[in-house]
Order: C-alpha cells, then structure tokens, then sequence
C-alpha cells in the first residue's frame, strides 16, 4: 500500500507550513505535521476508514472521504491499495469553498 499526496495536497501542506511557521512555532508544525502523517498511515493500513465527503455525497459521490486530525481535515480516495491525497484543510478555513476550486480547476 501507498500514501500519494497529489500536488494540490502537498501546495495544501505547503501553505499551511509557511502560516504556520509565520503565526506560531516550528514546534507546533512539527506536531501538526506528525499528527497528519500518522492519520494518513492509519489510513493506508486499513485501520481507519474515514466519512465520505458530506459536500460530494449529497450529490451521490462517495468514494471521496475524509479523517479528521485536532486541526485539519484530510481528503482522499482509496484506489485499490493506493490512497490518493487530495486536500489538507484546516478546520477553519472555508472547505465547501476549496473544494469548489478544486473541482472547477481545469
């Protein structure tokens, strides 16, 4: 199995570096960053399996899902043993608003 962050997830962890390191500490990135990866090795093994995508299946899409750390949800799709990262969001930024982005970006 295998955990592929796609680029606009690894701009996602990116930009959440640079504020977070801007606003806050090296310190606190680190943690963040440990929590994310450990969340998404969860989810390569099999032992955890997030929601789907609330957005996405109210329109009947539900093989995207999503897992939840302290401060970020996590957005990906299991394809066969591969795990797909698309989004790194933290809990208060506006989620319907990236995901609106990401599905109109050409």
């Amino acid at each position: 199995m295998a955990v592929i962050i796609l680029p606009d997830a690894q701009d996602d962890l990116l930009s959440l570096q640079e504020y977070m390191l801007d606003k806050w500490s090296e310190a606190l990135w680190r943690k963040a960053e440990d929590e994310i990866f450990e969340k998404l090795a969860l989810v390569d093994t099999g032992f955890l399996t997030g929601a789907p995508v609330q957005e996405l299946a109210l329109v009947g899409i539900f093989e995207y899902q999503n897992v939840f750390t302290s401060n970020h949800k996590l957005v990906y799709r299991r394809i066969g043993t591969e795990v797909y990262v698309y989004a790194v969001a933290a809990h208060r930024q506006d989620f319907p608003t990236l995901l609106m982005k990401r599905l109109l970006k050409i």
